[in-house]
């Protein structure tokens, strides 16, 4: 209890600082009211009436809007330190962000999570974690750990652990795998997230059954309806890769618009530094006919009541004084931005308060086990037809498409005429040697290879390319450098940018990152490469657990079935 607040509360001391002279949004009551909000000692003290302060800020002609918040969101995807994550979000009106570290918890377990616990330690910026539920992600491909019941029920002691990250083994929660249900069990009482794309019917019964409370995988307004019906929470996703908020937004309405809210999942730098964060997501709904009090509540109170935050998400007394300064909703800009009562933000820059958080110690080597000279690359034609993944555009789904490839020396190779490359998944966290090797369509008429240690979620080294010897110069160049994205033509590199820690996450600012970033799709476009976002659709199609066909170190994968199909199809 603070007996100083309550004196301020009830106008008996003056206030640290008075907002004045504009007006509030009012989640709860879903309108936009006059009056005064006084703050002591970083907490909201009284909403409406008039009080005395040290400070008065005359907010005439503006909106005082509760700090924004992300449902789900990979830090990692940032491709930059929690830090230099909040020095982007901050200043656009983010207050607080629901992160899931299940990429750098692939790579290098606990001691990953460990290190993005200490490194968004103090941050303005409010991170808040779920514990990762799937490291590995399934059976399906190799990672760098594997985390138990066990390391979750440890995690699940942690001030800031507030529940349990996406449950992508649909399978295994829907059949009752006892592994699986273990860590469910583990946070019982407590919010789960869940990955379910294209979840309908009777496992989406049983899904819900399980106690999955969310889920932002939601491909279609009516598997949006129906996760609805049954209680669970639809997060309405744009990020970089997967942009699904305009086709989802027929589905809110004024009644069930409260169980609905905004995420980002992944955002590249190039999207958080032109567009934004979660402001971009408002601008967006808004654009879109979504009332602005509406869109409001998706990314504020509707995300703090999800996850049991109680203490944000409002302006009402007793709450955290996270606020947002803005001229108009329609056009959400944050021209001011307060965390716990401090200005933090101004003009879309941090303030002088800011200060410098240290990002903690890395101190977890994890080079790329990858023997390069002995990577066999070749695919041996069989004489039939093969499986090829197809990109989606503007989604992380593929297609499952059937192709005759070329023959050269009794082995398939890509047909850059037709836009297909070869795509190779090489594991780099144990040495096990394996490499699954496969064709991909829709990065164009490429000519080279893009490589990345980033391949979602077990992160090992995914590498496409027109030929061997491009795809060979680029692995060699990440292994040298410990991860990282390289563009290469044949035996020179065109760009490339490093990855240092667990080759997911730079040591640079993020301007830095994003010039890096540039250069590598001038580099890849130079190669012939038409898709707009290679980097980011690339670290997708390793991913086992989002239809329709994927490739992991192991093999190809068809995710309808939860199982390895052949190259080569049958008959």
């Amino acid at each position: 209890m603070n007996l100083r607040v309550l004196a301020v509360a009830r106008g008996d001391e003056p206030a640290d600082l008075v907002f004045t002279g504009g007006r509030v949004v009012d989640v709860f009551s879903a309108s936009v009211i006059e009056g005064d909000v006084a703050v002591a000692d970083g907490i909201i003290a009284s909403v409406g009436p008039p009080r005395d302060a040290a400070t008065t800020i005359d907010l005439t002609g503006k909106i005082l809007v509760p700090g924004l918040m992300d449902a789900h969101v990979h830090l990692e995807s940032s491709m930059v330190t929690p830090e230099e994550y909040a020095r982007t979000v901050v200043p656009r009106g983010t207050t607080s962000v629901v992160a899931d570290p299940h990429e750098v918890a692939n790579v290098a377990g606990m001691d990953g999570v460990r290190w993005m616990l200490e490194a968004s330690e103090g941050l303005p910026l409010s991170v808040l974690f779920m514990a990762p539920s799937c490291v590995p992600a399934t059976h399906l491909a190799t990672a760098g750990a594997e985390l138990d019941a066990h390391d979750l029920a440890e995690l699940a002691r942690h001030p800031r652990v507030i529940g349990l990250a996406e449950v992508m083994n649909v399978p295994g929660a829907v059949l009752g795998d006892p592994g699986v249900h273990a860590k469910i069990d583990a946070f019982a009482g407590r919010p789960i997230d869940g990955h379910g794309p294209g979840l309908t019917g009777d496992w989406l019964q049983a899904y819900a059954a399980a106690g999955i409370g969310t889920d932002h995988e939601t491909i279609t307004p009516e598997e949006a309806r129906e996760k609805l019906r049954l209680g669970m929470r639809v997060w309405l996703r744009e990020g970089t890769g997967a942009r699904n908020l305009v086709d989802l937004l027929p589905v809110v309405t004024a009644g069930n618009s409260r169980r609905c809210g905004f995420c980002t999942d992944d955002r590249h730098p190039d999207d958080l530094l032109d567009d934004g964060h979660m402001d971009h997501l408002l601008r967006l709904a808004i654009a879109h006919d979504l009332d602005p009090i509406t869109a409001v509540q998706m990314a504020t109170v509707n995300i703090a009541e999800a996850y049991g935050l109680d203490d944000r998400g409002v302006i009402v007394p007793g709450r955290r004084a996270d606020l947002v300064v803005v001229s108009d909703l329609d056009n959400f800009r944050a021209e001011r931005v307060y965390v716990a009562g401090e200005e933090i933000a101004r003009d879309g820059r941090p303030s002088d308060s800011w200060g410098c958080v240290d990002a903690g110690s890395w101190s977890v080597v994890r080079p790329l086990r990858v023997n390069v000279e002995n990577l066999d690359l070749r695919v041996a034609d069989t004489g039939g037809d093969v499986r090829v993944i197809g990109l989606v555009p503007g989604q992380i789904v593929t297609e499952t498409l059937v192709e005759r490839m070329p023959v050269r020396d009794a082995e398939l190779t890509a047909d850059p005429a037709r836009g297909i490359a070869k795509l190779a998944v090489i594991e780099r966290h144990r040495g096990t040697g394996n490499i699954g090797l496969g064709f991909l369509k829709g990065f164009g008429s490429m000519e080279g290879a893009l490589a990345s240690t980033i391949a979602h979620d077990h992160h090992n080294l995914i590498v496409v390319g027109s030929d061997d010897e491009s795809m060979r110069t680029a692995i060699r160049k990440l292994v040298g450098i410990g991860g990282g994205v390289a563009v290469a033509r044949g035996a020179e590199i065109l760009e490339v940018l490093p990855l240092p820690r667990a080759g997911l996450i730079s040591d640079r600012p993020l301007d830095e990152v994003r010039e890096r970033l540039d250069r590598l799709s001038v580099a890849v476009l130079s190669c012939g490469c038409t898709h707009p976002d290679p980097v980011m659709a690339l670290s997708f199609v390793a991913l086992e657990v989002i239809p329709s066909l994927k490739l992991t170190d192991r093999g190809l994968v068809d995710v309808e079935t939860f199982d390895f199909v052949p190259l080569e199809v049958e008959g």
